[in-house]
């Protein structure tokens, strides 16, 4: 209750401010800009509108509905930032999910850091504070980047310098959107990730493209078996799926499982799914036989 109360007073606080200016506020040497710029205050959900910069287009709308029901519960832990617009409008930089998540539960207020921008500034303030997130697909990844270079008028080079990545990481992001747009989607709905991708590039034949896509899809196949199917096309092969990849048991694995079929009387099966990962699969042959492997385990 106390939360809410101080909340309706930043925001007449807010109000006062920007109604006792004379003068509109649009540089940090303006009258009372030094009271706004700069400081975090409460501003109504009504006055701020979206950046239309912004590089995230998918908001899953489960997410959402969860940190709705945080700030519900804490509040907004960490301010959104705005940039002042003219009179007592606001425009989001960055944090739009808390932003659209506070909206979905009735909140007629958010916390914001206020700041001047101009329209590049904005851009590109949004673009790399998006970018640094780990929720963005890798599409979505490399679109930013290319807008950051013909809005912003970087080189992949002053690129990677800005967004903290290798000048080769920023690159084989920005190959992605040379794929076909049935397959960029593709990994925008997760049905294939980045290392396909990367694969793909290297057939340059959108039909070929499309038809080992399906292909990787239907035969669930791996990036190294894509990697495979992609050198043996280039090789003038049809394109069919490589063999399944055999996949090596580490040596503590196979004296381990030795030692539970040996304690436990039956030979232990397992089944490696990734690198440190697996099941251990115990065979029973009757319910006799499992009441004694239950209490073998107990």
């Amino acid at each position: 209750m106390a939360k809410a109360t101080k909340k309706q007073a930043l925001g007449r606080g807010l109000s006062a401010l920007l109604s006792d200016t004379k003068e509109d506020i649009t540089s940090i040497q303006d009258k009372n800009a030094e009271k706004l710029v700069g400081n975090i205050l409460e501003i109504e959900l009504e006055a701020i509108d979206v950046n239309p910069f912004q590089p995230r287009t998918n908001f899953n709308e489960e997410s959402l509905k969860e940190l709705a029901g945080s700030i519900r519960e804490l509040g907004v832990i960490q301010p959104i930032t705005v940039r002042k617009l003219e009179g007592n409008k606001f425009q989001l930089v960055s944090g739009e999910r808390r932003y659209r998540a506070s909206k979905m539960i009735g909140s007629t207020s958010i916390p914001a850091y206020v700041r001047i921008a101009n329209d590049q500034e904005m851009l590109e303030m949004a673009l790399v504070e998006n970018i640094q997130r780990k929720d963005l697909d890798p599409i979505e990844v490399a679109l930013s980047y290319r807008q950051l270079i013909e809005e912003v008028k970087l080189t992949q080079e002053q690129l990677s310098i800005r967004v903290g990545k290798n000048r080769s990481t920023v690159t084989n992001f920005l190959r992605l959107l040379k794929l076909d747009p049935i397959i960029q989607t593709g990994i925008r709905d997760g049905f294939l990730s980045m290392g396909h991708g990367r694969a793909l590039i290297n057939i340059h034949e959108p039909e070929i493209q499309l038809e080992i896509y399906q292909k990787i899809i239907k035969d669930k196949l791996s990036v190294r078996q894509t990697e495979q199917l992609v050198k043996n096309v280039k090789e003038g092969k049809a394109v069919e799926a490589p063999p399944a990849e055999k996949k090596e048991i580490p040596e503590y694995l196979i004296e381990g499982i030795k030692q539970i079929s040996a304690y436990l009387g039956h030979k232990v099966d397992i089944k490696v799914s990734g690198k440190e990962k697996g099941k251990i699969i115990i065979p029973f042959h009757s319910e006799e036989d499992f009441v004694r492997i239950k209490k073998l385990l107990e």
